[in-house]
């Protein structure tokens, strides 16, 4: 998949674009059988997109839109795009949210927690959520990873000089984490969820007749009836376009 996102605010955002690995729905984590992580009850499903990535990269401050001085932040514009062997391509218009070890510490962090619980839904027959918590879900996404690629969280900062003065023995290329609460790469570790607010879908898997249609979250609690012919499920509109 890959996600565009605005640096900065304003007037003079900037477009960038990234390739990224989907790791699955939010609340909905496909487990790794390796993964060793305690993992929450399943209560919860969503149509919130995630991925993962070191808070030391320059996708971070473009997607929370600026510097932030804590871990956890976001609620900028994104665009994510598959490109599907079917010849469909889907893009994913919303709001991207960074979730990083504060995700429940700090008073801050409650907004983008509440952003989230409002596009969760209970999933069906799990009337229980006891103890799920969004830190075990970050937890779970991190024990979801290789040791090898948790290692990539210790690697030396990214986009540094190969020719400045040697990180120190934390940070290098080539480790292993197994332990999944490793205070130097959880510290770089974060989790980026995106909340959709449109869809479009282009299928181009018929060359003499192609289809389009979009998707608008407009809420489960929408009033009236859709217009243009458009459907409506599970709070999305859907219309067909040319």
């Amino acid at each position: 998949a890959a996600a565009a996102a605005a640096a900065g605010a304003g007037a003079g955002a900037v477009p960038r674009l990234r390739t990224v690995i989907f790791r699955g729905l939010w609340a909905s984590l496909p487990v790794n059988p390796k993964n060793t992580a305690d993992l929450n009850p399943p209560a919860y499903e969503s149509d919130l997109l995630t991925l993962t990535t070191d808070a030391r990269m320059a996708k971070v401050p473009d997607l929370i839109g600026g510097s932030s001085v804590s871990p956890s932040g976001g609620g900028g514009p994104v665009e994510a795009c598959f490109w599907t062997d079917a010849k469909v391509q889907w893009r994913v218009r919303g709001e991207a949210y960074v979730l990083g070890p504060d995700v429940e510490r700090e008073a801050s962090a409650a907004v983008r927690r509440e952003t989230l619980l409002a596009r969760m839904r209970r999933a069906p027959d799990k009337a229980a959520d006891d103890g799920w918590s969004f830190a075990r879900e970050v937890t779970a996404h991190f024990g979801n990873l290789s040791p090898m690629m948790r290692g990539t969280f210790r690697n030396p900062e990214p986009g540094t000089p190969r020719g400045a003065d040697p990180p120190g023995d934390q940070l290098k290329l080539g480790q292993k984490v197994e332990d999944l609460h490793d205070e130097v790469a959880r510290a770089n570790f974060r989790v980026v969820v995106i909340v959709p607010t449109e869809v479009d879908q282009t299928d181009l898997s018929n060359a003499e007749d192609p289809r389009r249609w979009l998707y608008r979250f407009v809420g489960a609690a929408a009033d009236g009836e859709p217009a243009d012919g458009a459907e409506r499920s599970n709070g999305w509109e859907k219309v067909e376009l040319w």
